[in-house]
């Protein structure tokens, strides 16, 4: 039954789908849907605002309209939900040689050793591909995956490899990629893929990658946010590149 209460509410002129407060929503109560945050239900959202904080462009905010009241059964069945999704994601059945998609089969390639970084460019047939095992999407690579033990971890945005011509030689090479876009993708199951990587595997450091774009900027904050979860402090280094190729920041990061 409806009540007056307080309850989030999203000005999608404003929201650019960074996905900054779906992280900090423990109710599971917002999502991203083309691109946007959207309130899933009304019955998710306790009114508290804890999401406000973390949005770069001030599209929520704390309004009192007639709204389904806050129920807590249903926050935990939404929630158990998502984390079942999670484990059906991650579970090692899921990405063995005989079960669903081929392409989602672990693999790992033998490569020659790194050669040193120029930064000078290079042609398309300066040297074969850098990349060491598949798969690379985020949600299809399971946390206990062997090639993620004592890794150096590159976490990209996917339009990154596209704009930077020089990616695979100056970004990949001796790394493990995963790469995933905070737009349009479940950043909730991202936060919880790396917290587990970050609990269970060796990462020896984490360089993020992303465009300058805004909605990209969630992708090192998920990943900072991870490795508080995990209770771990990984070297960890952000690039940001310009839509048009070139390098505009490189930076330290503090987890």
């Amino acid at each position: 039954m409806g009540a007056t209460r307080k309850i989030i509410e999203i000005d999608e002129e404003l929201c650019n789908g960074c996905g900054n407060c779906i992280i900090t929503c423990a109710e599971g109560a917002l999502e991203i849907v083309d691109g946007k945050a959207k309130l899933v239900a009304d019955k998710y959202c306790d009114g508290l605002g804890a999401c406000l904080g973390d949005c770069p462009t001030g599209a929520l905010k704390i309004m009192e309209r007639e709204a389904e009241e806050f129920d807590e059964e249903a926050v935990e069945e939404r929630l158990a939900e998502l984390k079942h999704q999670e484990a059906a994601a991650a579970h090692p059945h899921a990405h063995a040689e005989h079960f669903g998609c081929p392409g989602a089969r672990l693999q790992a390639f033998d490569r020659p050793a790194p050669r040193p970084v120029t930064h000078e460019p290079v042609s398309a047939a300066a040297g074969p591909s850098a990349l060491t095992h598949w798969p690379v999407q985020i949600r299809l690579v399971p946390p206990f995956a062997p090639f993620l033990r004592n890794a150096d971890l590159l976490v990209a945005a996917d339009c990154a490899p596209i704009a930077y011509a020089n990616f695979h030689q100056e970004f990949l090479q001796g790394k493990v990629v995963m790469i995933g876009c905070p737009k349009f993708d479940d950043t909730q199951l991202y936060l919880d893929k790396f917290t587990e990587i970050f609990k269970s595997q060796p990462i020896r450091s984490v360089t993020t990658v992303v465009m300058e774009v805004p909605c990209c900027q969630g992708m090192p904050v998920i990943v900072k946010q991870a490795m508080r979860a995990a209770g771990k402090d990984i070297p960890m280094e952000q690039v940001i590149v310009g839509v048009q190729g070139e390098i505009l920041r490189r930076e330290k990061l503090v987890a």
